[in-house]
């Protein structure tokens, strides 16, 4: 339980000193026009206020990944916790940070034009695909997982289908609907479900007689799967994960001044770790590895939320955390299809302050969705956890690439950036959705392919000084 903790402590000190580091060496500027009023059009371009934003922020970012990652991740063992807290302050955080400022220093543009800004014009249409790819699975993934949990919950009252029927209409109605209407409206109910379920679910945890696990090294997955890289691709969203690259710029269109930033995206990313360690430690400490990895086997890692959720809490504290579970990821997938909307509109200069203009984009987009979610779940999540952690070294890679152009402190993102690409290279150089080659010579593979990326980077680093790009990373 030290361990536990401890991890706690240390997350919240870091909000208060690294995260205050980056904020101080970014430098908001507390006169500039946000693009909330700058830009403002009534329907993603709103200023909010500071609350608003963070509490729509944390529920946007924290889609199943805090809870189901961590469930799967804590089959490696107290390993985890490490993971989840260095993962944060130093990586996940940071990448929050810079993708939330970044984008309200460039009119609220998403990772595709921010990547063809700061790494070439190629990296557009790359990231482009890589965005929309990641989006279209968390939103597919996150209408299957909420489904699943309510159905355990109404106990088969309710068929699975009309469930995802349900969620898919509430999903379409937030995507084009102007971003105060719906989700601004709802998140505040929706964000008290979820703090009194997590919250619930610590302290009768620490209370329990279950014994959270204190920090040791060993790997003690069932199926000895290797800590590197698969842990990285376990827990993303409570750790570090390129999904927020894809909330933080929706976020950085409704933020009124950027003295705010912090808080909503350094912060909000802090939250989320906390949750994780919250949902990690009740697994390992409810299940021995064998048990759980056989719960997540039979079906998905909903049996387990609902398993520790009845167990700490009983029935009707038990329902409130499911909720708060259910409620995570329905968060998320909404915005997830309306990043994706906006992505595109954006990629093809479409305005989308006529309701027929969104249709356009929406629409081919749920058709899309729903094909996908007649494929299989651990399928769907194997390629998501790839693509997610692929965008996730992009966006650090933009963050660093605007840290050496400003001439800061480009390192506090580029050794993040460094360490999930390396990971990134070695998953599909091993995997079998990839190359399937043999994990060691992976490790090398993917050791040169990094040197490669990172001597490509400052290369294009001394390209942008010398042309002097300054016109490119101030606006307004």
């Amino acid at each position: 339980m030290i361990t536990f903790f401890v991890s706690i402590i240390i997350l919240v000190i870091a909000y208060f000193t690294y995260g205050k580091f980056i904020e101080k060496m970014f430098d908001p500027a507390e006169t500039r026009k946000t693009p909330a009023y700058a830009n403002q059009d009534g329907v993603d371009f709103v200023p909010m206020n500071k609350h608003k934003n963070a509490l729509i922020q944390l529920l946007n970012i924290a889609g199943t990944g805090p809870i189901f990652g961590p469930i799967m991740g804590a089959l490696y063992g107290p390993v985890a916790f490490l993971w989840i807290v260095i993962g944060s302050i130093f990586a996940g955080a940071v990448h929050d940070y810079l993708t939330g400022m970044i984008s309200i220093r460039n009119k609220g543009a998403h990772i595709p034009e921010l990547a063809g800004k700061f790494l070439g014009a190629a990296s557009r249409h790359i990231v482009n695909v890589f965005a929309l790819l990641l989006l279209l699975l968390v939103g597919t993934v996150f209408v299957t997982t909420p489904a699943s949990l309510l159905a355990i919950l109404l106990d088969g009252k309710v068929a699975l289908g009309i469930i995802i029927a349900v969620i898919f209409a509430y999903y379409f109605l937030s995507t084009i609907l102007p971003i105060d209407k719906i989700i601004g409206r709802m998140y505040p109910y929706f964000g008290a479900i979820l703090l009194i379920g997590t919250l619930g679910v610590g302290i009768a945890l620490v209370f329990s007689d279950y014994k959270i696990p204190e920090l040791n090294l060993t790997n003690m997955h069932p199926a000895d799967l290797p800590i590197f890289p698969m842990l990285f691709f376990t827990i993303t969203c409570g750790a570090l994960s390129g999904f927020h690259a894809t909330q933080s710029p929706i976020i950085s269109r409704t933020v009124q001044k950027e003295s705010q930033g912090r808080y909503i995206f350094y912060g909000m990313m802090i939250a989320e770790a906390i949750i994780a360690m919250i949902w990690a430690a009740a697994s390992m400490s409810i299940f021995d590895g064998q048990t759980l990895s056989g719960i997540i086997n039979s079906g998905t890692p909903s049996a387990v939320v609902n398993e520790v959720s009845m167990t700490l809490l009983g029935a009707v504290g038990g329902t409130i955390a499911v909720l708060g579970a259910i409620v995570l990821p329905i968060t998320s997938g909404d915005t997830a299809f309306r990043a994706a909307r906006s992505i595109i509109a954006d990629y093809i200069k479409l305005d989308q302050q006529k309701v027929m203009k969104r249709l356009m984009i929406a629409v081919p987009l749920f058709a899309i969705s729903v094909l996908l979610t007649q494929i299989d779940f651990n399928l769907l999540w194997r390629y998501f956890s790839w693509a997610n952690q692929a965008t996730a070294a992009i966006a650090l890679w933009i963050g660093t690439m605007y840290l050496y152009i400003q001439g800061k402190n480009y390192l506090v993102s580029m050794a993040p950036a460094i360490f999930i690409t390396y990971m990134v290279f070695v998953y599909i150089l091993n995997q079998k959705i990839g190359f399937n080659l043999d994990l060691n010579i992976s490790f090398i593979i993917g050791f040169v392919l990094t040197i490669i990326i990172v001597a490509m980077f400052y290369a294009k680093a001394r390209k942008n000084r010398e042309e002097d790009v300054e016109t490119a990373i101030a606006v307004d």
